[in-house]
């Protein structure tokens, strides 16, 4: 989704070393509102690239002169996002040295994750934010298989408040009912349905229809009691089936682990099998191919309450999806290398697909460029915000039936010191008050400003 307004009052300098998939990605996301540069050699430029008002410089962003090229002493933000983890680690260290920018290091390889731990918060720490994808993963998918039936969760105000996204499905007691004709539990908002891949607030008169996507907030009790009585969620996820046993399969099983869910794991490298098995304690290491449906069927993968396919490929993912859809799969999440395709893969059955390259996304956009917004959290591939406000001093307090806001916003979460308040129309706003607001992307601004006054 383009931007119309910008977030940021300020035009930042970018600099990307990697025409990738990510560093198109960081352009086409940011190019509207900033400066931004990218670094690759001219044959990986691509048309896509070109179309985008954007600058390129050719050479290897780890060296000096190219950088100096790309105008580094003046950039704001250096982003190396190459395929390579030793380009992107010197690339950084580099433009440490030549720039005050700050510097994020994508990196693949979890040995280098650890090396850079041990610098972290030391006189050597050079690179200021790493980004490990895969990690950013397994850690969206963890959340979302803790919630059974949800699409997609996030916490707020320490857990005591959520965000859950729920398919609207042929059996749901939602199907083709208005809004206002449904009861929903107390302390729970509708602040946003996406239909056909596009996000809208909806209000009284809107119905729901057969494959939205609709978002709730509210507090984490209430989200509870509405995920047992609405969407029919009413036992806790206690197997688990994996795909894939590279790091984010690992990754996964391990955390399925500290939480006592029964796993098992999937894996066609032999080698990596006998590496699983050394690290994970209790989870059940199959040595074999996720698209062999007789596998599958022997193992009881259609029996379990989610099953996960996390391996590097998008086709064998979407098979093995498929497939352990065919056998009675409850649930199926799956990894999309390519953003592009997480809307193919929801057209044809897949319950979840997520990109580890929208999330690396999310993490750039909140903890470096739109510095001035506290973004809490982003859906649907950025199309939602959930931004925070506070309530200046001044500000005329009204309930929020009388709030005339500029563009069509929900104020779902309202923290008043320590109390967290799901907030109706006869709520009075107080001066102090921290406002958890859902908005669409481009409405962002406006609502920022009206309440910087």
């Amino acid at each position: 989704m383009v931007a119309n307004y910008n977030i940021t009052e300020n035009i930042m300098k970018i600099v990307v070393f990697g025409a990738s998939e990510i560093g198109l990605l960081i352009a086409t996301e940011f190019f509207e509102d900033h400066d931004v540069t990218i670094i690759d050699k001219d044959e990986n430029k691509t048309d896509a690239l070109n179309k985008l008002d954007i600058s390129f410089v050719s050479g290897n962003g780890s060296n000096i002169n190219t950088l100096k090229s790309a105008n580094i002493e003046d950039a704001d933000v250096f982003i190396a996002c190459t395929a390579f983890d030793e380009a992107n680690i010197v690339s950084c260290l580099t433009v440490s040295r030549l720039s005050r920018a700050k510097t994020v290091c994508f990196v693949s390889k979890p040995e280098y994750i650890e090396s850079l731990k041990l610098v972290k918060n030391t006189r050597y720490e050079m690179i200021d934010y790493v980004i490990w994808p895969e990690e950013l993963l397994t850690q969206e998918i963890f959340r979302i298989i803790t919630v059974p039936e949800a699409v997609d969760v996030e916490n707020f105000a320490g857990g005591r408040a959520r965000l859950l996204e729920y398919r609207i499905k042929e059996d749901s007691i939602l199907l083709n009912k208005k809004l206002k004709e449904c009861k929903f539990v107390e302390q729970t908002l509708v602040v946003g349905i996406t239909r056909d891949s596009s996000l809208f607030i909806p209000d009284g008169e809107t119905e729901f229809l057969l494959n939205d996507k609709v978002i709730f907030m509210g507090s984490s009790t209430s989200l509870d009691i509405l995920a047992r009585d609405i969407f029919q969620s009413n036992t806790k996820v206690k197997t688990a089936a994996i795909i894939g046993g590279g790091s984010v399969g690992l990754m996964l099983a391990q955390n399925l682990e500290k939480i006592n869910i029964k796993t098992k794991i999937i894996e066609m490298d032999y080698k990596r099998c006998e590496y699983l098995t050394e690290h994970l304690k209790k989870s059940l290491v199959l040595y074999g191919d996720g698209t062999n449906i007789e596998l599958l069927e022997q193992e009881d993968f259609g029996d379990s309450d989610v099953v996960i396919s996390v391996t590097n490929n998008d086709e064998k993912n979407l098979l093995c999806s498929l497939l352990t859809k065919q056998i009675g799969a409850k649930k199926v999440i799956t990894r999309v290398s390519k953003s592009a395709n997480i809307r193919l893969f929801e057209k044809v059955g897949i319950d979840v697909a997520i990109s580890p390259k929208d999330a690396s996304i999310t993490e750039i956009r909140k903890n470096l460029i739109e510095t001035d917004v506290d973004i809490l959290a982003t859906v649907e591939g950025g199309q939602g915000r959930i931004i925070e406000a506070i309530v200046p001093q001044k500000f005329n307090l009204v309930t929020l039936m009388d709030l005339k806001l500029p563009e069509k916003a929900v104020i779902a979460i309202i923290q008043r010191g320590l109390s967290v308040i799901i907030p109706n129309g006869m709520t009075k706003l107080n001066e102090g008050d921290s406002l958890l607001i859902f908005t669409r992307e481009e409405s962002s601004q406006k609502i920022i400003d009206f309440f910087r006054g």
